[in-house]
């Protein structure tokens, strides 16, 4: 079975629009959440989210080809534009048997609110002629494939907020299999608009507690969290073999070794409480990754900030480490970028390869007294520098999907 290593990666976060920035502000423990600047959100419950801020669509793309794409696909292709010239691939004619799969939500849903607008005020035929190509979640994938010429598969994987894990594991078998020896991979979301928060809000999902103080909004573990901080971005890495990558001469930043996937088969927005589908989606990871649990330095965590979700993940942890569970270092770094939905899951894959390669341990930040039910360690505040070989990150979704990712240092 052939070996997949990560030799590209690309953000836009609300917290950075490149790897660089992105990385010193998740080690330095800087929020990124802020009042709603896309649209008047002051009929909200929620008012606050994680926007992604001085974004320029025109460093990765033309400016008419950025017309003809939604938000979401213009935070796709910057990223995996980043990606693509992070892997050295760039000016180069495309490897044969390269690959697109991306995680996506929600597609172009401000594109299907200005239309929806126009089709109530003044009839279909005011519609934007262009709303079915820009608002469907598969334009990320497509538009991908038009930047960088890729002419291989271009899929897209939709599991709520599992889509970007979900994306990187099959993009893994893909790899394993010999499907393809590249493929460009992750998340993306841009779902701060009204429609979505307030669907959010009726949900009572979204923290309403914070709106005056939104960088304390987002607090993951701590017991007085009351909901999660919607968020935007997009998180692309360029997965190849590992016999590929090291005939072209390319750096390596880790090994995407193992995937896990399940179903809670329970509730559509709850988790199981007990936490059985989503530990058994991180034990089959390790198990794909070959992997014991004490060898788990750091876990990256689901993390929402709801009630529900983080005693659940809890729990969850515990069946599936452990013992080791107690040694285990945990973190939510969505207490500094929200809950960028799609985009989570492939974002948080892309800090745990930050974070084995600088060996450091990102921080739950706003961890000011923990839940009693949440009594593992989940590095409050601080990040602490640290050995870190092997390191999971875990997405669960809407429907109850859960996915799981086990990234190893690159010997």
């Amino acid at each position: 079975m052939k070996k997949a290593v990560i030799t590209g990666m690309g953000v836009i976060s609300p917290v950075g629009n490149d790897i660089d920035t992105f990385w010193a502000s998740i080690k330095a423990g800087t929020c990124g959440i802020g009042p709603v600047t896309r649209f008047d959100a002051s009929k909200l419950d929620a008012r606050i989210a994680g926007e992604v801020k001085g974004f320029d669509a025109s460093l990765y793309m033309e400016k008419k080809d950025s017309r003809k794409m939604a938000i979401f696909t213009q935070f796709a292709v910057a990223a995996a534009v980043q990606a693509w010239r992070d892997a050295g691939l760039d000016g180069k004619e495309t490897p044969d048997k390269t690959a697109i799969m991306i995680g996506n939500g929600v597609g172009g849903i401000e594109i299907f609110e200005e239309s929806h607008k126009k089709l109530m005020e003044s009839g279909p035929s005011r519609m934007l002629p262009m709303t079915v190509p820009l608002m469907i979640m598969n334009e990320a994938a497509g538009n991908i494939a038009m930047r960088l010429g890729v002419h291989g598969p271009a899929i897209t994987a939709a599991t709520a907020c599992a889509s970007g894990t979900d994306a990187i594991g099959m993009a893994l078998d893909m790899i394993r299999s010999g499907r393809a020896d590249l493929v460009i991979t992750g998340g993306t979301e841009a779902a701060v608009s009204e429609f979505a928060m307030g669907g959010f809000c009726m949900l009572k999902a979204l923290a309403t507690a914070y709106n005056d103080a939104p960088t304390k909004a987002s607090r993951p573990f701590d017991k007085d969290r009351d909901g999660f901080v919607i968020a935007e971005g997009a998180g692309i890495m360029i997965l190849e073999s590992e016999e590929h990558a090291k005939a072209r001469g390319a750096r390596i930043h880790a090994e995407l070794a193992g995937y896990g996937a399940s179903c809670d088969a329970y509730h559509l927005t709850s988790p199981d409480p007990e936490g059985r589908g989503g530990a058994r989606a991180i034990s089959l990871a390790l198990a794909d990754a070959g992997v014991k649990p004490e060898q788990v330095a750091y876990y990256n965590a689901h993390g929402t900030s709801t009630q529900i979700n983080d005693p659940t993940e809890t729990k969850m942890v515990k069946m599936a480490f452990g013992e080791h569970a107690k040694k285990l270092r945990i973190s939510s770094t969505k207490g500094m970028t929200g809950h960028m939905i799609a985009a989570a899951g492939a974002v948080e894959a892309i800090i745990c390869a930050l974070a084995i390669k600088d060996g450091f341990f990102p921080a739950t930040i706003n961890l000011d007294q923990a839940d009693p039910e949440c009594d593992l360690d989940y590095v409050p505040n601080k990040g602490v520098s640290g050995k870190i070989d092997v390191a999971a990150s875990a997405s669960l979704g809407f429907g109850g999907h859960n996915g799981c990712l086990v990234l190893r240092k690159h010997a």
